[in-house]
């Protein structure tokens, strides 16, 4: 990385950092200590219930800058039902903590979990909202082979949202993130040949964000556009979002013409990165 070193953090992820067996964690610290002037700093992630004083004290002595907490959601009855371990008032506290250590805290939520819906994965966004994260990642659930998820799926005490209904959802969350100003800086799943093989449901999707902007443009047209009575119309975006707007394979600007609309597309780079304005043609 070189000089580009300084834009980049050192991360302990893949569980709950600040769970694992206290002399490994410190040993795992160490490691990093010598590099730690070439990052940006470090960022690790842990549960909601595993942060205290004491913790965050021993994190900042070794430079960490960022926690993120594993909250999935904030509605209390979802996390019990699906065995979190942990409660919504756990979330808060741990949230107003790590703010008051001075530290940068990051959310993370699932979506569609076992006994959540919209309304309740909407709600959790709000209330992360409220506790002013300085970033978010967001991830639908995905059902794996060889889990409690997997038997409910297959039984049908579980239905996971479609593919389509994660779309539709993230879409509204991205918008309520960037209304408050908080950054999302993970929206779907990585890619893997694993994750592909071993999960059901055909809902994983590797461009999933991709999808979620482009669904924000359709529905920002769909709004405005219907109330002009002519459908010849002048839609303005910001260069930078042409491929947003255009969808993936072209599927929003072939929805539009499929609608009977007549659109002549033009920049305007004072608007933001979702901004869209419809005009009717003179």
């Amino acid at each position: 990385m070189g000089a580009n070193s300084q834009n980049y953090e050192i991360a302990f992820f893949g569980g709950s950092f600040t769970a694992i067996d206290r002399a490994y964690m410190v040993s795992l610290l160490e490691a990093a200590k010598p590099f730690i002037n070439e990052f940006k700093g470090i960022r690790i992630s842990t549960r909601p219930d595993c942060i205290d004083s004491e913790i965050l004290s021993l994190l900042k002595a070794y430079k960490v800058t960022s926690v993120e907490l594993g909250a999935q959601s904030m509605d209390n009855s979802v996390l019990e039902l699906n065995k979190r371990g942990h409660s919504a008032e756990d979330v808060v506290k741990a949230s107003r903590l790590i703010k008051s250590c001075g530290f940068s805290l990051g959310l993370q939520m699932m979506t569609g979990l076992y006994g959540s819906d919209f309304d309740k994965d909407t709600e959790t966004a709000r209330r992360f909202i409220s506790l002013k994260p300085d970033t978010v990642r967001i991830y639908p659930t995905v059902v794996m082979n060889g889990t409690d998820l997997a038997d409910y799926y297959k039984t049908g005490l579980y239905r996971t949202y479609t593919l389509e209904q994660s779309v539709s959802l993230c879409s509204r969350l991205i918008l309520l993130f960037e209304e408050a100003d908080i950054k999302i800086i993970r929206l779907g799943l990585h890619y893997s040949d694993s994750l592909v093989k071993n999960s059901l449901a055909d809902n994983y999707h590797p461009a999933f964000k991709e999808l979620c902007e482009n669904e924000i443009f359709l529905q920002a047209f769909l709004n405005s556009a219907k109330q002009f009575e002519s459908k010849k119309l002048n839609v303005f975006i910001n260069e930078k979002s042409l491929s947003k707007f255009l969808g993936q394979k072209r599927k929003n600007i072939n929805t539009i013409k499929n609608l009977g609309y007549d659109i002549s597309l033009c920049f305007d780079n004072t608007l933001g990165k979702y901004g869209l304005e419809v005009r009717q043609c003179d």
